[in-house]
């Protein structure tokens, strides 16, 4: 990404660092008005001055230009009016049908065999939240089994494949490995690669295992300046976990998905514990559909709750995400009259389905526009902490692109236990999450035929069911007909 050395007129090789900044580079500098990054460049030690060259140096000046202009310019203009999602773009779990749920599965178990199937985790944010700078995905909830988010993840990829590859090799040979793309960020990327070294990717083969990092940016004044985090180096942040449609451009991994013939992406965010990954019936639905891309969705508890909802962008324009904090009160509470349901009702939880191809268009779309979110936070600098900009884009950024988008309702209850504050937070703790885990699972083992005897009360506890057992409830009647387990603990083979 960064433009050439040479182009720039550093001299590398050059033991000692230049007494004045590079001519050439401080005249780019000017022409993008970012001068200021030299303005201690006097105090500065060679050694200093050598790492200030090389971190100007490492940016593409013109691409960053670009996407300053183009955010601070749209930030803030009106944008269309809003519509709620037609019914016709949304499968409702009232609407469902048995016959069309194994269509879908079956049709989904089939894409999986043939390798048409590749899984994107959005992983590169840290627990900081949760009291923990390791990464989020390395978090351990409290399950009995005491699996982290990404054992879990991982078990239930192997869970997926074992059952694709009965669905489709009744008695014939060969297995089914499904891909794992796995974006970190800068902070995130050595620890996450450690973790699945360690635990020997948690029974899938490394090949099968790719990590990849989405970008930084700079962090901005109001006026579009970069900020300095030390008189030797730019503040920088995470482009967001929109970041990785221009990361996985940049790196050629949409040209490595391509050469292995997938044809669709399953796209989620680590911190739920309820992910169902890579899921049949899910894909089923998609390919069934035809869409470019949809996204599973919860219905909202209430007006008020903090989530993201699907719109309609204008009279028959795309399906998009509004976030809790646009959405006027009014709108938010307004009912839709025929089916009882708020009208915009539908949660974006980070569920989302891609075919390849729209990724591709996604990727060249975005980086054209240049238009990033723009949130106002605290930024570490030569000053002390100093109120800037973060520049962000976000994974559903890609939905106005989409010429066809489908809504997939799930219950919260069944996949969304999202890891978000520390415990004794309010809401989305690891205790809540594993609560709703345990819960879900001892309903399927009753389900099943099995009995919980319990010394707290059930509702504080619970069993949970390895992912290697069953993936959505299937397949334990084996494991639970008439046998009795004591909560909590964790059902295996």
């Amino acid at each position: 990404m960064g433009e050439s050395t040479v182009a720039m007129g550093i001299d590398n090789d050059a033991g000692a660092a230049p007494n004045a900044p590079p001519q050439q580079l401080m005249e780019r500098l000017k022409d993008y008005g970012q001068e200021h990054v030299f303005a201690l460049w006097d105090e500065l030690s060679p050694q200093e001055r050598h790492l200030l060259l090389n971190d100007i140096q490492s940016l593409d000046l013109s691409r960053i230009d670009r996407i300053i202009r183009c955010s601070l310019r749209s930030h803030g203009l009106s944008v269309a009016a809003i519509e709620p999602v037609p019914e016709s773009c949304v499968s409702s779990v009232e609407e469902r049908t048995m016959e069309e749920r194994e269509r879908w599965w079956k049709m989904g178990l089939k894409a999986i065999s043939e390798g048409k199937l590749a899984v994107l985790l959005l992983s590169g944010g840290q627990g900081t939240r949760l009291g923990s700078s390791d990464p989020k995905g390395c978090f351990n909830i409290g399950l009995p089994s005491g699996k982290s988010l990404f054992q879990l993840q991982a078990e239930r990829i192997l869970c997926v494949q074992r059952l694709a590859t009965h669905a489709m090799n009744e008695g014939s040979a060969g297995s089914v490995a499904i891909n794992w793309y796995i974006m970190t960020s800068p902070f995130t990327d050595d620890a996450t690669r450690k973790f699945f070294e360690s635990h020997k990717y948690f029974g899938l083969e490394a090949d099968q295992v790719t990590f990849f990092q989405q970008g930084t940016i700079p962090c901005i004044s109001k006026d579009g300046r970069y900020i300095m985090d030390t008189p030797y180096k730019v503040a920088k942040a995470p482009d967001g976990n929109g970041g990785v449609y221009s990361a996985l451009k940049s790196s050629r991994l949409l040209e490595d998905m391509a050469s292995r013939g997938i044809k669709y992406v399953d796209c989620y965010g680590v911190d739920n514990a309820l992910v169902r990954v890579a899921d049949p019936t899910f894909l089923g639905y998609f390919i069934d559909k035809g869409v470019a891309a949809a996204a599973k969705v919860v219905r909202k508890a209430y007006p008020q709750e903090k989530v993201g909802v699907f719109v309609r962008r204008g009279k028959g324009g795309p399906l998009t995400v509004v976030e809790y904090s646009e959405l006027d009160q009014s709108l938010a509470s307004a009912v839709n009259q025929q089916t009882g349901r708020l009208r915009f009702c539908w949660s974006n939880v980070c569920l989302h389905m891609f075919t390849l191809d729209f990724l591709n268009q996604v990727a060249n779309g975005l980086e054209k526009d240049s238009i990033y979110h723009l949130a106002e936070k605290k930024i570490q600098s030569i000053h002390g902490y100093t109120m800037g900009l973060k520049l962000e884009q976000f994974i559903f950024d890609a939905f106005p692109y989409a010429p066809s988008t489908a809504l997939f309702e799930v219950l919260r209850e069944e996949e969304f236990a999202p890891v978000k504050n520390a415990n004794g937070s309010n809401y989305d703790t690891p205790d809540s999450a594993r609560l709703l885990v345990l819960r879900l699972h001892a309903r399927w083992v009753v389900a099943a035929g099995g009995f919980l005897t319990h010394s707290v009360p059930l509702y504080s506890t619970g069993v949970e069911v390895s992912p290697r057992c069953s993936y959505a409830g299937e397949n334990l009647e084996s494991i639970c007909r008439g046998r009795t387990f004591h909560a909590p603990c964790e059902i295996t083979f």
